[in-house]
């Protein structure tokens, strides 16, 4: 991913600190403060980085199969929707610079996907794919764009809050959803069958560290927490299911050839 500039310091030469964190109760909150904006700024990295890769398992696999059966469209498209909200939240918040990249990188990542299941899965002309992702990816920048700017204004100048907290919560509830979308698939046929587990594990690890890297924030924001620990949730159920399925399905196999070996000795 190359040399990336970041706010107030630089990745390059970090030396491990030691943070203190201190736990406060004021009026029923927990707050947990641990001031370390290099550590905040690693861990923003790491979870870019993860992003930045998260959708090419997901990506090559169909390639590889020529289908996205077992995957669903709209999961997509939910994603890539969410990366508006998520990315006007996290630039007129000025979050550090991974998290202005980040929202991008998942709208960009998720339309191509999206473009896939419409290619492998209803016979789409890829012409006609490429057309609608670009078109989509125009408008979901323009969109963007236009929150920003207006949100700045709003938000800086008027000192009005709840228009960017109207974003973090659209953002968290779209990546939700279509993280349940999945969840209704795996329901409906009893298999996590056309899901990459590598982009379920680098995603999870993803809202991890970004998570980390918000907990060494100056202050800490509930709202960006719940955006990435309700998802991170979610993948683990996903990895849980994923194991469970595997293993019965090698316990199965292995029965089976254990069968055949008694059935037919050999002599």
């Amino acid at each position: 991913m190359g040399y990336i500039p970041y706010y107030k310091t630089e990745i390059k030469n970090i030396k491990l600190q030691i943070v203190y964190f201190h736990i406060l109760r004021r009026k029923g909150i927990l707050a947990v403060i641990a001031d370390s904006p290099r550590a905040a700024n690693v861990f923003g990295t790491l979870g870019a980085c993860f992003w930045s890769i998260q959708l090419l398992p997901q990506i090559w696999m169909n390639y590889r199969r020529h289908s996205t059966e077992g995957f669903q469209p709209s999961f997509m498209l939910l994603w890539a929707t969410a990366g508006v909200p998520l990315g006007i939240f996290n630039i007129v918040e000025n979050l550090n610079i991974p998290l202005w990249i980040q929202p991008q990188i998942l709208s960009m990542l998720s339309l191509i996907t999206w473009g896939q299941c419409y290619y492998y899965g209803r016979q789409w002309k890829l012409q006609t794919c490429l057309l609608t992702v670009v078109g989509i990816a125009l408008l979901f920048g323009g969109i963007e764009t236009a929150g920003i700017l207006s949100l700045f204004i709003v938000v800086r100048k008027h000192n009005i809050k709840w228009p960017i907290y109207v974003m973090s919560i659209l953002s968290a509830t779209l990546l939700s959803l279509g993280v349940l979308r999945e969840y209704l698939q795996i329901y409906r046929h009893r298999t996590s069958e056309g899901i990459s587990i590598l982009f379920v594990i680098l995603d999870a690890m993803g809202d991890l560290t970004s998570i980390l890297s918000l907990l060494f924030e100056h202050q800490l924001d509930i709202w960006r927490l719940v955006i990435y620990s309700t998802e991170l949730v979610l993948w683990i159920g996903i990895i849980i299911y994923y194991s469970i399925e595997h293993l019965c399905k090698s316990k199965k196999h292995i029965q089976t050839e254990l069968e055949d070996i008694s059935n037919n000795p050999v002599t």
